[in-house]
């Protein structure tokens, strides 16, 4: 299989370090295409066997799978400014928020459209991708994009595709909700008198050890919690500021609003 990326960020990076990395193709059949002549060099430094490419001058593109890695607010630019023409059976694989598969065919003139949305993890091989995909892609053709989805972490397939935005809003942004609350977890350590380095560790090994626990407790949310916040004691005391200020309305608005940014990103 050739692969082509047209994007050289966080994401198109991480989805060649991971496509490379579990031998899903070989080096000289990846092709990075960016639009940022002063990027050339450090990702050729990175990606020594693969060709890269300013986007602009590529006029034919050799590949069974393109990639589409831009920002939703460049990609109309993007897809007006293409010089190669797209070729009947290749695949076009966007994972770009918010932008629908209409909305990506009628611009590309080109039908074999598969829409995902991964999360920053996969940069560890630890992410989670929602996707869907066009009328008229193969049961074959789908299961070849799993694989690759899957060496960045796991991916579930999604019948509705107006669900993705949902996915975009909570998984796809959730990694910022949850630095958001470390960070302030983190800064409450420091105001009581402790080191920000030591506040760090308590916070960073507590998170962990409570990701641990919810995989692998019978019990469900609502009982761990009771389980720390006994009557009348100190987590109680917090969560208790947390009810009053409608923390988890709070929280659950903005995931929310973020759905509502990913349906306004179409346009």
């Amino acid at each position: 299989m050739k692969i082509a990326i047209i994007g050289a960020g966080n994401m198109g990076m991480s989805f060649s370090k991971s496509f490379l990395k579990y031998e899903l193709i070989k080096p000289e059949n990846l092709h990075l295409i960016t639009r940022n002549q002063s990027k050339v060099q450090n990702i050729s430094e990175e990606f020594p066997k693969s060709q890269i490419s300013i986007f602009e001058e590529v006029n034919d593109l050799e590949a069974d799978l393109i990639i589409i890695a831009v920002k939703p607010q460049d990609f109309k630019n993007v897809a007006e400014n293409i010089h190669f023409k797209l070729k009947e059976n290749q695949m076009v694989l966007s994972i770009m928020a918010g932008i629908k598969i209409e909305k990506i065919q009628k611009l590309l003139n080109h039908p074999l459209i598969v829409r995902a949305m991964p999360n920053s993890p996969t940069l560890l091989g630890m992410g989670i991708t929602g996707y869907t995909s066009a009328e008229g892609i193969s049961f074959s053709q789908l299961i070849n994009i799993e694989r690759l989805l899957n060496s960045t972490g796991r991916s579930v397939y999604l019948e509705d595709e107006s669900l993705l935005d949902g996915v975009t809003a909570l998984s796809g942004s959730g990694p910022a909700y949850f630095y958001y609350i470390v960070d302030a977890m983190i800064k409450a350590g420091m105001q009581m008198g402790i080191d920000e380095n030591l506040s760090k560790l308590f916070v960073k090994q507590t998170m962990l050890g409570a990701y641990h626990l919810i995989n692998n407790s019978d019990k469900n949310l609502e009982e761990l919690i009771k389980d720390v916040a006994s009557k009348g004691g100190t987590t109680e005391a917090a969560l208790k500021t947390f009810e009053d200020n409608n923390f988890k309305e709070i929280l659950q608005k903005g995931i929310l609003n973020a759905e509502k940014r990913a349906k306004e990103l179409n346009g």
